[in-house]
Parts: C-alpha cells; structure tokens; sequence
C-alpha cells in the first residue's frame, strides 16, 4: 500500500484554511487516497459545522506564541511532509493597534523550531507571506526587489521570511496579494472582499 503524504495546514480556520481542508476533502473516500490531513486552530470550541464538514481531518489547538500544542501533533499525527503555514494576524489595523502580537504570531519561531526539532529535517514548509512587504510605490514587483514595508503586518512578514530562509532546508514563500472567493464552509466573522465587492456593485 502507498504511503499517504501528511499535510498540515497550520492555520485551517481561517479563510485560506478552510478553502484548503475543502480541496483535501475531495481525497476522502475515492479508491486512491493520495493524503493525510490536519490542522491546527486557535479559537475553541470549533465550530460544530467545521468539525462536521472535515470529519477526516484531526484537528489540533495549538498557541503559535508560545507553540503550545505542537507536541500534540508529534504524538497524534506525526511527522508532517508538507506544512501549510496560512496562521496570522492579517488584519493591518489590529497589527498596528498590537504589534508585540503580531511579530509573535507572524513570525513562526515556535513552528520552525518544531520542525527542526525532528530527526529528518525533510518536511517541506509553505509559508503564506504578503505583497505588503513591498513599499508600494510601483506596480509588478519582482521576488528580487528590496522589502521595504510600511506597517507592522508588512515588517512582521519580512521577519518571518528572514527567519523561514535561515532555518529551514525546503520551504517555498507565497507573497499574496488580496485573496477572495466564495464563503467558507464555516462562515469567518469578517467582511470578505467579494462581499464589499458586491456591495458597492
């Protein structure tokens, strides 16, 4: 039997986390089960609508600052192949309002330092980063060009690729810019920006 690859998505509450269990799901149930997923989340209790839409999917409470619960997963689920890091304090306001907090859940030592902690340093790490740690003072920046953010959701970005770059062996970046698309499947508190879209339409 074909070994199943473990993914992680760290972060699956959240918009991006959601949209990622959903496409996983897909796996369950067909004659070739490709994967293993989990993921992580920091709100609790989960709501009942999640938990019933990703029944496949272990779900494990884990505190980025400190990594609190990462050692849980060691145990459960083991050693992830792909780790998909889509945790952060996004919302600029809120990082500016508390930027100690921002740095700490932005910029994931706890997650490096678990990954590093195992035998084989094999796992390969996606880290979701962001357009904004670009100045923004022209258009089609290149990955070459300086980083030069503006805010604190841009800087704390910047700081967590740094330290993605120095302490990992596999990892890939992904400088987003907005990302939009349909509701989750566990509906998230704030405005999306199809729906401000729809609004001024």
């Amino acid at each position: 039997m074909e070994k199943k690859t473990k993914v992680l998505i760290v972060g699956g509450t959240g918009y991006l986390g959601q949209h990622l269990l959903q496409a996983f799901a897909g796996n369950y149930g067909g004659e070739c089960e490709l994967y293993d997923v989990a993921f992580t989340h920091h709100s609790s209790p989960l709501p009942a609508r999640l938990l019933d839409a990703f029944p496949h999917s272990p779900a494990f409470p884990v505190d980025l600052k400190s990594g609190l619960g990462l050692n849980s997963i060691s145990q459960d689920f083991r050693q992830p192949d792909v780790v998909v890091n889509c945790a952060a304090l996004s919302v600029p306001r809120a990082c500016e309002q508390d930027p100690d907090s921002a740095m700490s859940i932005n910029v994931p030592t706890s997650l490096v330092n678990w990954l590093s902690s195992f035998e084989t340093n094999k796992t390969l790490l996606i880290h979701l980063s962001t357009d904004q740690v670009y100045q923004g003072v022209k258009s089609f920046y290149k990955e070459e060009d300086e980083t030069v953010a503006v805010n604190v959701y841009g800087k704390s970005k910047v700081a967590a690729e740094l330290l993605i770059k120095d302490k990992c062996q596999s990892f890939a970046i992904l400088r987003s810019s907005i990302i939009f698309g349909p509701q989750t499947v566990s509906p998230l508190p704030k405005t999306l920006p199809i729906q401000m879209i729809n609004r001024c339409g």
